[in-house]
């Protein structure tokens, strides 16, 4: 593992980055004690301070994990789909929030990959999947229901609909998609959508996930993706009215 101490890159990101490309590449394997910070610091010719905030950038990725004690020090980390979820739905939350990605691109990318999950979904569903369904379309049926809590339900039914693909890599991808985009499309749109819309749209997919018809799926997702599309387009024609 080496770094350029003649690079304008921040020295503790470039060691952090050499670490972690010596564990993607296999040359660390996964609960390997990583060598003591002043090891570290002699192999790189630098501050143990350093080395102290490269480790902690990678422990926020993840990527290694740290222990106390005798036996204590850095270790690689084991990840899973599960821990990566939250780190990518942050990761996504923060890209809209700031602008980085339009609503149309994300609203186009996120029903992209949703479509692709249906057949699957139609496939693989389980009683439980479905069961999520059809009690989150219950939900958003009663006239009481706030608006953030309808959308907290609209979240959970397009979750149950990915996670009944039983495909942990389209599940993960999707994290950001639905437990991000989804709700910031939400408070877009909120104050423009017919709850009465939604909630047809939404029975129309479960029937045809029950059913198992991936192309009542597809269809209606498409139906559902393009309603989300206009009502994000005249919101914003309206903000935009509103300052000029």
């Amino acid at each position: 593992m080496k770094i350029d101490p003649n690079s304008s890159a921040d020295l503790s990101a470039q060691i952090a980055a050499a670490i972690r490309d010596a564990i993607v590449s296999g040359q660390l394997i996964v609960d390997e004690r990583l060598p003591s910070e002043a090891e570290l610091s002699d192999q790189f010719s630098v501050s143990r301070p350093t080395v102290r905030e490269a480790l902690k950038r990678l422990a926020a990725q993840s990527l290694i994990r740290t222990q106390r004690g005798a036996t204590g020090g850095a270790f690689v980390n084991r990840l899973n789909y599960p821990d990566a979820y939250a780190q990518h739905i942050t990761t996504s939350t923060l890209l809209l929030s700031m602008n980085a990605v339009s609503f149309e691109t994300a609203c186009e990318a996120r029903f992209a990959m949703e479509r692709a999950c249906a057949p699957l979904s139609a496939k693989r569903r389980t009683a439980d999947h479905l069961a999520t369904m059809r009690a989150e379309i219950h939900r958003q049926s009663q006239p009481g229901l706030t608006d953030e809590a309808f959308c907290a339900s609209d979240v959970a039914f397009h979750r149950a609909l990915v996670d009944g693909a039983d495909n942990p890599v389209l599940s993960y991808q999707l994290a950001g998609a639905v437990e991000a985009m989804q709700p910031l499309m939400n408070m877009i749109t909120f104050t423009a959508r017919s709850r009465e819309t939604i909630l047809a749209l939404h029975s129309r997919v479960a029937d045809a996930i029950e059913t198992q018809n991936a192309t009542m799926a597809d269809t209606a997702l498409v139906e559902l993706a393009d309603y989300t599309l206009t009502l994000g387009r005249n919101v914003m024609q309206a903000r935009l009215k509103l300052h000029t």
